[in-house]
């Protein structure tokens, strides 16, 4: 039997080749892998024995040959094949073990010029891989380290069966995907091309989906031209196993608090914060985003987008929560919470709260029946946090603050949105709702006596006064909204009649 070994990822391989040599397994390898696997004192033979020709254009051109690939892509059950190549003195070729090029390590670090990133383009190893994976009933393709052992193994007891080897196929032809994907993401300019790969990496089997028939696993994006963030950079610090549902809340959560600079708390349930609430101190914002609904936030998720300090950790710890998310823990804060054996500690970096102005290149996939749904990310304008006032009355200064901050939490409830607020504190939101007027009578009824004094952000238009009229009726002085319907002069009218304030975004923020 022959091998060829020429890898970039040299881990394992001087083992796995004086495993095949064991076997009485020829090796031939490339380059520097001849090199690394000669220093360790292994004995190999050129490719260049192989082909009767030299590796040239600098190491460009060394397995594109007739001698490399007709030895691989020949099928061992058609006797015309086998004839062909002893008539051009070509031998079998049993083994291909190749991983590629560093390309996305080298396109990732920074600063590299177009011709560097070129020449870490991989040509003559994912020909070698397909070819072998092509032809796997007869030939053994391996392009990950960690199949090493279980490879030397079936073969020291002859058991390389089909399901074995067609296993490998598979991911060798998913090697050679992600590895292309990469070019293509680094080459292309479009934000929306004609055609796209998503490239994925599994990051951890979970122990079932939003329900426990359902299976489910957590993969990572895999894009060259994105920093890996997010949830992607989520540890688990304590408690159980993050769930699938978690994981859910937790990306709701860095939407909502990548919005705000000030420390801020969001209390998460089903992916809307049921409590959100901002304040120079983080106990004080968990208190205020608490008493936004202490009954809906039962059994949800904590996050804040500061290190939670013992403070806030013992008044955390007075509450039933499913799972805490933050950039960290202060010692005491850590032992306290930690006690709890059924509450989930995770921790992600604070990089992964920022605000999310001038997010257009990045894109949000949602998969339909059929393909998926593309967009841009949804993120803040200069001008919508700077309202235009269409109303008699202005917002006072503090109304006026509220106002953003009522706009920056509608934005991550489910349409139609309607948020009410005051002193920088949720106190009562209607979402998901086929009406607007029904989000405003939701909101209400939560804020209850609240509202009084209290402004109101809507996600996007009004499209009837009756909202705003309802509102005002129940307290709210201030209202934000992106404008834009047929009805606006109905609607400020009303504004007018009840001496509110009312500020156009010009932007509206559905979140379906």
């Amino acid at each position: 039997m022959r091998a060829i070994i020429s890898v970039s990822n040299k881990s394992g391989v001087a083992d796995f080749a004086r495993g095949l040599q064991e076997l009485s397994i020829e090796v031939f390898s490339t380059g520097g892998t001849k090199k690394s696997l000669e220093e360790s004192g292994i004995k190999v033979h050129s490719i260049s024995e192989l082909t009767g020709f030299p590796e040239i254009l600098g190491g460009r051109v060394k397995t594109l040959h007739p001698a490399v690939h007709g030895g691989i892509l020949a099928r061992r059950d058609l006797p015309q094949h086998l004839d062909e190549l002893a008539r051009s003195h070509i031998e079998i070729i049993d083994i291909v073990v190749v991983n590629l090029y560093p390309f996305v390590e080298t396109v990732t670090k920074g600063d590299v010029s177009l011709g560097e990133a070129l020449e870490n383009i991989d040509i003559g190893g994912p020909t070698m891989i397909r070819s072998a994976a092509k032809n796997f009933p007869s030939v053994l393709v391996i392009v990950d380290p960690a199949d090493y052992d279980q490879v030397l193994q079936k073969l020291h007891q002859d058991n390389m069966d089909l399901e074995a080897r067609k296993r490998l196929a598979q991911k060798a032809f998913q090697h050679v995907a992600i590895y292309d994907t990469a070019i293509a993401q680094y080459l292309s300019e479009e934000t929306l091309p004609e055609e796209m790969t998503i490239s994925l990496k599994k990051a951890c089997d979970l122990r079932y989906g939003e329900n426990p028939h359902q299976k489910a696993a957590f993969y990572t994006q895999q894009d060259v031209k994105q920093r890996q963030a997010g949830l992607s950079s989520l540890s688990s610090l304590s408690g159980p196993e993050v769930s699938f549902n978690n994981l859910l809340d937790f990306d709701a959560a860095l939407n909502t608090l990548s919005s705000f600079v000030a420390p801020t708390i969001a209390i998460m349930k089903h992916t809307n914060p049921c409590g959100l609430a901002s304040d120079d101190n983080l106990a004080n914002a968990y208190q205020e985003a608490l008493s936004g609904d202490p009954v809906a936030a039962f059994g949800g998720v904590v996050a804040s987008n500061q290190i939670i300090d013992l403070a806030t950790a013992q008044e955390i710890d007075k509450s039933h929560f499913d799972a805490i998310i933050a950039p960290g823990y202060e010692n005491g804060a850590l032992e306290l919470l930690g006690r709890k054996k059924n509450l989930r500690l995770a921790k992600i970096p604070s990089g992964c709260y920022q605000a999310e102005q001038g997010k257009e290149s990045q894109l949000d996939f949602r998969y339909v029946q059929g393909g998926f749904l593309v967009q841009t990310t949804d993120f803040f304008s200069e001008s919508e946090l700077q309202p235009r006032i269409v109303t008699e009355r202005q917002p006072t200064k503090m109304e006026l603050s509220d106002l953003l901050f009522a706009w920056k939490a509608v934005k991550s409830i489910k349409s139609n949105a309607i948020v009410i607020a005051k002193h920088k504190t949720l106190l009562g939101m209607g979402a998901g709702q086929p009406s607007r007027v029904v989000s405003v009578e939701l909101a209400l009824k939560k804020a209850g006596e609240r509202a009084k004094s209290s402004v109101l952000a809507s996600d996007a238009f009004f499209p009837f006064p009756d909202g705003p009229e309802l509102a005002a009726k129940g307290g709210v002085t201030a209202i934000i909204q992106p404008g834009g319907s047929v009805r606006d002069k109905d609607v400020i009218e009303v504004a007018n009649k009840y001496n509110v304030a009312m500020v156009f975004t010009g932007a509206r923020h559905f979140r379906h």
